[in-house]
């Protein structure tokens, strides 16, 4: 009793002064177009909830997530009602789901997350219930569900009785979706039904550090458009199987610890005559006491000919006697004792001197990796997970708001942010960007040393004369004054860089440091968000779709570029970072679809790298969304782009003519010769460059002037001529399961295609498990 006293009081005393600054600082987010004193920060203390491990917290949450009418049931989505909801550390009774709203994030003490504990009688769809089923359908379509966070969190499910149905978390979600640090904790009795993660849709996200304890299946996944779903840094423990992959176009798993279940992962969907795994890509893992490591309903003879596509590397193996186990019994041996796979997989295989399919269900070569993408003293990829600053003081965090900003998208916030900004690298300290939306009408320039966090996405947007200029594009976020600047890393997360008007040379984010030793800079769920929102002045007021017209509308260009990582930049981790023109407004509650044009997605020029890309996508642009030129040292896992839906009309001639200093692609040289709709933005173009890899990628282009007839295998993928080029020189430059939708040909080389889409069918996409550039 007198135990149990103490710790009730430290409850109390925490709720007080928090362990926590996210807790302990002012909170001064003011959203501009939501109603007066609309609160973005909520606790969930100031809402009645106890987090003593009696109290049933269930109606007090819920309460503080619905506190101001947020985005919630029957509401499509909006950017104009963010929320943060924090939880002080404490063990939460809940007796039915929590259930966030849109553009919402859940976030815990990271120092001591909170439990989340179901009562032995609870009720509902998962401990959190990321999209409710309030009627036959999700609350929100999935694939459009955009801008939310869960991280640091215990989900416990364990007094709910083994045998009945039970979901820790339901998160059926799209694009800028993350979890991270969350513990699942289930029974683990041989009657167990309990699942951790369900997801059944949804296109994409990042999901980082998570723990499954127990439970019939750690995690039971589905995802249309699975070119943004990675998977880094996940422990199953005695689950009786680890992933069950429902379906998907697909995925990449990185860091897979997985110990004591019965099945590693369950890829077995819809049997082998009609298979719904689409590609997996799995590397970097461990499996341990484990009887089968991989289970599969591939075979010879299985159905579409290229589904469950499959491609392993650097995997260990410790007591785990099948590694791969199909219908027709044991496709890969394992061991009892310890085994390395260092390369194996399943599914085509093209090179240069294979530009036919050649199905492989066997080992491979591993893909040759240099020392600067590797961690210390590993041969594994370096990794690094968003900073949360735990043990920070409320001392060292810098208030935006402070500075005398405000944020309402109408104010000119430029002085004041750059205050701001210089304050927190002089004194050392953490510069909190309260919500609000930050007009800026000259280039915010990023020092080397900044650290910079957002609350709940606040944004900061281009707008005026500065940036509208294609013969002088300008950074509205500059990271390092000049290319190839060194100093000490550089830590962004938890916001977006918009646009404002017509900005015909505005750059979203311009990377030009170089972090000096072994020091590493990041950006962590910060997206460029190009139009479509509330205060863009481009939604369907402005710039609402016009099918078959093939007229440029001036006041719809939208951006030069979304990002540009320069030629002396280099050893920096992009993780879950959405470089997106608006393909519909996310404020009108249609979600009527919006023409703009920016010109281009992500041009990477560093020299030397390294760079590592965990989860990142570019959408919609003009030119092309990924292009790599005469760069080298570049890890890229599980890369998403679309083409812009209105394309043919227009086509990729307007309105960005071809720059030749920055190595665009001259359709106008390149389409002579080539049938179709040939001048279409590129998914993916390499030029000259080498120790590239790529782990998964999903290039589509679904639309045709707005109509979708054009991308499926029965219309012939018609979407476009071709989506996807290497040129000039290309040394060890690798892509596994390459998967594409409404192009012809899937893979052009030195302008030659390399490989056609109906050679390759797969569940949706077209799919090569393999291709290597020598």
């Amino acid at each position: 009793m007198r135990a149990a006293a103490l710790l009730l009081a430290i409850a109390g005393l925490r709720s007080v002064v928090d362990a926590y600054w996210m807790g302990d600082i002012p909170h001064r987010g003011v959203a501009p177009f939501a109603p007066p004193n609309y609160p973005v920060f909520r606790n969930v203390r100031d809402y009645g909830a106890k987090g003593d491990g009696v109290t049933d917290d269930t109606a007090a949450i819920n309460k503080a997530i619905n506190a101001g009418n947020p985005c919630n049931q029957g509401c499509t989505s909006t950017t104009t009602t963010p929320g943060l909801v924090y939880f002080p550390t404490g063990t939460y009774l809940i007796s039915g789901s929590i259930k966030p709203a849109y553009f919402t994030q859940l976030i815990g003490d990271p120092s001591a997350p909170p439990i989340l504990k179901a009562t032995a009688n609870f009720e509902g769809f998962g401990l959190i219930d990321g999209n409710p089923y309030y009627t036959s359908n999700l609350n929100w379509k999935a694939v459009n569900l955009f801008f939310r966070q869960v991280r640091n969190f215990v989900i416990d499910t364990r007094a709910i009785p083994p045998w009945k149905a039970a979901t820790g978390m339901h998160w059926p979600t799209s694009q800028a979706t993350s979890l991270q640090n969350i513990i699942f904790n289930m029974p683990a009795t041989a009657d167990v039904v309990h699942v951790g993660l369900f997801i059944e849709e949804g296109s994409g996200g990042v999901m980082t550090d998570l723990t499954f304890n127990g439970g019939a299946s750690g995690a039971s996944m589905g995802n249309q458009q699975g070119g943004q779903y990675t998977m880094r840094n996940l422990a199953f423990n005695n689950c009786k199987t680890a992933i069950i992959q429902i379906w998907n176009w697909g995925w990449t798993y990185i860091g897979l610890s997985i110990n004591n279940c019965g099945v590693g992962l369950d890829l077995t969907g819809g049997g082998p005559s009609a298979l719904t795994v689409g590609s997996v890509t799995l590397l970097d893992s461990t499996f341990t006491n484990t009887p089968i490591a991989i289970k599969t309903s591939w075979t010879p003879s299985s159905s579409p000919p290229t589904a469950a596509s499959l491609v392993l590397e650097n995997i260990s193996l410790r007591n785990v006697p099948i590694a791969i186990q199909n219908p027709l019994g044991t496709l890969l041996r394992g061991t009892t004792s310890t085994l390395t796979i260092p390369a194996w997989a399943c599914g085509h295989i093209y090179s240069p001197s294979h530009r036919t399919p050649n199905h492989t269900s066997g080992p491979t070569p591993p893909n040759p990796r240099p020392a600067s993408l590797l961690a210390p003293s590993s041969t594994r990829y370096f990794t690094r997970s968003k900073p949360q600053y735990a043990s920070l003081p409320a001392s060292s965090v810098l208030s935006l708001r402070a500075f005398g900003a405000r944020g309402d998208a109408v104010a000119d916030d430029t002085a004041p942010l750059q205050a701001a900004i210089d304050a927190a690298v002089a004194q050392s300290k953490l510069l909190w960007l309260d919500y609000g939306v930050y007009r800026v009408t000259r280039t915010i320039r990023v020092p080397a040393g900044a650290r910079i966090v957002g609350e709940s996405f606040p944004v900061i947007m281009s707008s005026g004369a500065w940036f509208d200029s294609v013969a002088v594009p300008r950074a509205v976020v500059q990271i390092g004054e000049r290319s190839g600047v060194r100093g000490r890393a550089v830590e962004m997360s938890d916001f977006l860089v918009a646009t404002q008007g017509r900005q015909r040379g505005a750059v979203g984010v311009e990377w030009n440091l170089r972090a000096e030793g072994e020091g590493v800079s990041g950006m962590w769920d910060v997206h460029v968000r190009i139009g479509g929102a509330k205060g863009t002045k481009q939604g369907v007021g402005e710039c609402v779709k016009r099918p078959g017209n093939g007229a440029v509308q001036g006041g719809c260009v939208a951006a030069f570029m979304a990002m540009w990582i320069t030629k002396g930049a280099g050893r920096v981790v992009l993780e879950n970072v959405w470089l997106w023109t608006a393909d519909h407004d996310i404020d009108e509650q249609a979600n009527t679809q919006i023409t703009l044009y920016s010109g281009r997605g992500l041009l990477i020029e560093s020299t030397d790298g390294p760079l590592w890309l965990y989860g990142t996508g570019s959408e919609h642009h003009v030119l092309y969304q990924y292009q790599l030129v005469g760069t080298q040292n570049i890890f890229m896992g599980q890369i998403q782009t679309e083409t812009p839906y209105y394309m043919p009309k227009p086509n990729a001639l307007v309105p960005f003519s071809p720059i030749p200093s920055l190595h665009d692609p001259d359709f106008r040289a390149s389409c002579v010769g080539v049938e179709g709709n040939c001048p279409a933005s590129w998914g993916l173009r390499i030029v000259n460059s080498k120790n590239v890899f790529i782990y998964g990628a999903g290039l589509y282009s679904f639309f045709s002037s707005y109509s979708t007839s054009c991308s499926t295998f029965a219309a012939g993928q018609t979407c476009q001529s071709r989506i996807a080029s290497i040129e000039g020189r290309a040394e060890n430059v690798n892509i596994y399961n390459l998967n594409t939708i409404g192009s012809r040909s899937m893979l052009n080389r030195d302008g030659v295609m390399v490989v056609w889409y109906s050679d390759n069918v797969n569940v949706f996409p077209s799919n090569v498990a393999i291709y290597k550039s020598n």
